[in-house]
């Protein structure tokens, strides 16, 4: 398994903070055209560390399937929140990760009192007493490349059984993103009832005038 192993650094920064439970967040399926999106919540114990942890986009698939279960049996607690294609439309995709977010917190056994998020922005405010933003957290923070292995792993596995009522698209392989096949598919086919109908893809990938764009309504602002 390749690159540097995350570790715990961060975590052990917030201990020494005295925050105590510490849940390591991080995102799948946002660039994706079909599916839903899913973000995943992990709290490691302290002193039990698990071999070839990283993040999930530096393992192959087969990797990511052979390490799931023992991830998960490590984690003290562990959960994945889901936000539809639909709601993706219906709510925009800043919305519908905060919403997935919400979900995953809410699955925990335990309710953290400080989060680890991947990236600049804090799509858990509001949820977490304390957020600590890192950007390429998933790739050096030990709880935040664990969940990004659970939410991977149980969106592939979502994405591969869709793939059986939706054969054309690929889903099996693709999982959703866009590749020359998936876009060929959605040229022939036009869109199946999982893609996200409000992305832009609609308007260069399906030429067909009876499966517009659908267009979300600008939503209200303070400013």
């Amino acid at each position: 398994m390749a690159g540097r192993a995350p570790t715990r650094t961060i975590e052990k920064e917030l201990w020494a903070d005295g925050h105590e439970v510490i849940v390591g967040i991080d995102e799948v399926g946002r660039g994706a055209w079909a599916g839903p999106l899913m973000v995943g919540a992990a709290i490691l114990p302290k002193d039990k560390r698990v071999n070839g942890v990283r993040d999930s986009k530096m393992l192959s698939e087969a990797n990511r399937e052979r390490i799931f279960d023992r991830v998960a049996g490590w984690c003290d607690t562990w959960a994945i929140g889901a936000a539809s294609q639909e709601e993706c439309d219906e709510l925009g995709m800043a919305d519908a990760q905060r919403l997935a977010a919400r979900r995953a917190l809410a699955g925990l056994a335990v309710r953290p009192d400080a989060a680890v998020v991947d990236g600049k922005w804090n799509f858990l405010a509001g949820q977490v007493p304390h957020v600590e933003m890192r950007v390429k957290a998933d790739m050096h923070c030990l709880s935040v490349a664990a969940a990004s292995i659970l939410a991977k792993v149980t969106r592939d596995r979502i994405m591969r059984d869709l793939a059986a009522s939706y054969p054309h698209w690929s889903f099996d392989t693709n999982k959703g993103y866009p590749c020359p096949l998936h876009k060929t598919a959605l040229q022939g086919y036009g869109p199946s009832a999982i893609h996200r109908r409000t992305w832009v893809f609609m308007d260069h990938f399906v030429p067909w005038p009876g499966v517009p764009r659908v267009v979300r309504p600008e939503q209200p602002t303070l400013f």
